[in-house]
């Protein structure tokens, strides 16, 4: 298992980072002015997340996804701990993250890691997002905002 930035000439592997954020002009949004890495098993790429720098000092984890079938192994912790990692190296003292607030497992992941909640924006994805998104059986509505600082 390898994690890697994706080459300049790589295109952006968008069946993954889709199921973090369902809407492709959203991921496009932020992409280009992103760090991609990707983690691969023998040879293919099974995880991926954008890094963004956002303020001086502070990074986004903007997007981050384990491919469905390897969901469960771990991975999603290793991602993270490797971008709160490469901060740490780029220089940046933070790095926050967002996710819905029907998001419970990475909820509960990121704050495993070691982020803490530190704001709520209502109605973001409703207002962001043409279609609607429901997880776990729950409308995801809010965006809820972690953030983790050293």
């Amino acid at each position: 298992m390898t994690i890697r930035q994706l080459s300049a000439g790589e295109a952006l592997p968008y069946e993954l980072v889709l199921l973090a954020d369902p809407e492709r002009q959203a991921i496009d949004s932020y992409a280009e002015r992103s760090i991609c890495m990707v983690l691969e098993e023998a040879g293919q790429v099974v995880g991926a997340y954008l890094l963004l720098a956002t303020r001086p000092k502070t990074a986004e984890i903007m997007n981050i996804a384990v491919r469905e079938d390897c969901q469960g192994r771990g991975l999603g912790r290793k991602l993270i701990e490797h971008a709160v990692q490469h901060c740490k190296e780029l220089g940046y003292r933070a790095v926050e993250i967002g996710t819905g607030n029907s998001s419970l497992n990475q909820l509960g992941l990121y704050q495993k890691c070691g982020f803490r909640v530190v704001g709520v924006e209502t109605d973001y994805f409703v207002k962001h997002y043409a279609e609607p998104i429901v997880e776990n059986g729950i409308p995801c509505r809010d965006m809820i905002r972690l953030r983790m600082e050293w």
